[in-house]
């Protein structure tokens, strides 16, 4: 039976637990991640995401600079378990995606258009977290197990450094994905009507 777009939100979930097997072709993936990036809206239609998409050994890269940079700044009792999860839930896949907003484009809305001058950063991680959101649904939809990751500003020079990312790319965040190795645990959920108020 063919899943409906309010099943493949309700299905959405973060994986912990993904392993290296390839359950999805790596042309299947790029073509997702395109789509979205090309039809997931933003102010004024500025097109100011930018997405770097790593795979194998670039993605093992990825989160070998994450614990090398935690390293620095992570006390040296509590790094273990910090590599432990680093390794069990992240690298342990076999892609991540790299979230950035180019901020020369929000640079321009803001001098094009003062009067919403404060608003174009929110508006910018706003189409951010819808790019994020429709391409970890899309992905969850071909069966990878996925996970959005927050390491930034921690690793954004050495992440510029290692794949010449322009300074004007703003980290945002990163989706690590891979085979899903176990289920997520069970969500609690708010009563909706004490977050939703509807008047008829």
């Amino acid at each position: 039976m063919e899943m409906s777009f309010m099943d493949a939100v309700r299905g959405r979930r973060t994986y912990y637990a993904i392993g290296k097997e390839q359950v999805v072709d790596i042309d299947r993936i790029q073509n997702i991640i395109n789509e979205a990036v090309k039809h997931v809206p933003s102010a004024f239609n500025s097109q100011s995401a930018r997405v770097v998409v790593l795979f194998d050994e670039q993605h093992n890269r990825l989160w070998d600079i994450v614990k090398a940079e935690l390293k620095k700044i992570v006390p040296a009792d509590k790094f273990q378990a910090t590599e432990e999860k680093i390794n069990g839930a992240f690298r342990s896949g076999y892609g991540s995606i790299l979230y950035f907003e180019d901020m020369n484009v929000v640079a321009g809305l803001q001098q094009q258009f003062p009067a919403y001058k404060e608003n174009f950063p929110v508006w910018s991680n706003q189409s951010s977290g819808m790019l994020q959101f429709t391409i970890w649904t899309a992905l969850e939809m071909e069966g990878l197990g996925v996970s959005l990751q927050h390491y930034n500003p921690v690793i954004d020079d050495a992440v510029k450094a290692e794949w010449d990312i322009p300074d004007n790319w703003k980290l945002i965040a990163q989706m690590p994905f891979g085979k899903p190795l176990s289920q997520p645990d069970q969500k609690d959920y708010l009563p909706t009507e004490e977050r939703t108020k509807i008047y008829k």
